[in-house]
């Protein structure tokens, strides 16, 4: 096992080291001066000078070439140094501290709620196969999986907020600000699940110690509770670990369209500010929680099924 992690663990340094050359590079193949728009950004449009671009482009390094910048950057995050915003000013860490919360609130939440829509519709679905019941989670699983977040959360708006009035469209920090984007997120991560946890429950359903069960005249709902579900859950260990990395990746489009200012909102401003310092810490950061998700998933497998081993057989 100690193998088994400390391999994952040099993949991972690979794998972020990729993304974070990706990204810088990226950015610099974006059309526009990047000395032109955090010159705007920070003293805004009317009266922006040339000079004014100039400094910026001095004092921030933009005028190295792009390696340098890319080694000077990585020397210093290697040191947790993720330097200041090229807009605000402010240190990076600090800003990315302040937002991280909201974030990870949401992200629990839309992951809660797609549990709770997933695993009662999975299982129904399964106990009830074939009947009215079967369809209607299979269409609703369907529906979920092909409908976009950005038009789920505008449909949400429309319906709860729009018409209704029940629930606010922007706002932070009440449990009402939180319902409609934990919903748009939870519902598409509830349709995969729900998929994966009906063809997991059938495939339990239909071994022989299930029958065995039934033989023994035990309750259906005993049957489901206790013998299935446990042995049929263990797959979808790895899709809500995925879940939570493809959280973050949500989070960039529900957290824009609802103003909720955690780190999905603040990387898509600074993108759209060209504010490298800011954009380089988020991907790394999402990075980082992505491929750390996916290497506890493999561990936690080992714990929920003693016959996965990692290690090689001599």
């Amino acid at each position: 096992m100690l193998n088994y992690i400390s391999r994952r663990l040099v993949l991972l340094l690979i794998v972020v080291l990729g993304v974070t050359i990706m990204t810088f590079v990226s950015m610099n193949l974006a059309p526009g001066d990047p000395a032109e728009m955090i010159a705007m950004a920070r003293y805004g449009l009317e009266n922006l000078t040339a000079e004014e671009v100039e400094h910026i482009r001095i004092s921030e390094g933009l005028d190295a070439p792009v390696w340098i910048q890319y080694t000077h950057w990585l020397a210093h995050a290697l040191r947790g140094d993720f330097g200041r915003s090229l807009v605000t000013g402010d240190p990076v860490l600090q800003e990315i501290i302040v937002r991280a919360p909201a974030t990870l609130m949401l992200a629990l939440a839309s992951l809660i709620v797609s549990l709770l829509i997933a695993i009662p519709a999975g299982i129904i679905s399964a106990a009830k196969q074939n009947s009215l019941l079967d369809y209607l989670a299979r269409s609703g699983a369907l529906l979920g999986a092909s409908m976009p977040n950005f038009w789920l959360a505008l449909l949400l708006i429309l319906l709860f907020s729009v018409t209704l009035g029940w629930l606010p469209v922007f706002g932070y920090g009440e449990l009402r600000h939180i319902i409609l984007p934990a919903v748009t997120l939870g519902t598409g991560l509830a349709a995969v699940s729900t998929r994966l946890i009906r063809s997991s429950m059938l495939e339990v359903l239909e071994q022989d110690y299930i029958t065995t069960a039934r033989a023994k005249g035990l309750r259906e709902g005993n049957i489901i509770s206790r013998h299935a579900f446990k042995n049929a859950f263990i797959p979808v260990i790895t899709v809500i670990g995925l879940q939570l990395g493809h959280l973050l990746e949500g989070t960039v489009i529900v957290e824009s369209i609802f103003g909720w200012p955690g780190l999905g909102k603040l990387l898509v401003d600074s993108i759209f500010a060209r504010d490298y310092a800011l954009i380089q810490a988020c991907v790394l950061l999402f990075a980082v929680f992505f491929v750390l998700i996916n290497l506890l998933v493999d561990i936690l497998y080992v714990y929920l099924d003693p016959r996965i081993r990692y290690e090689k057989k001599g």
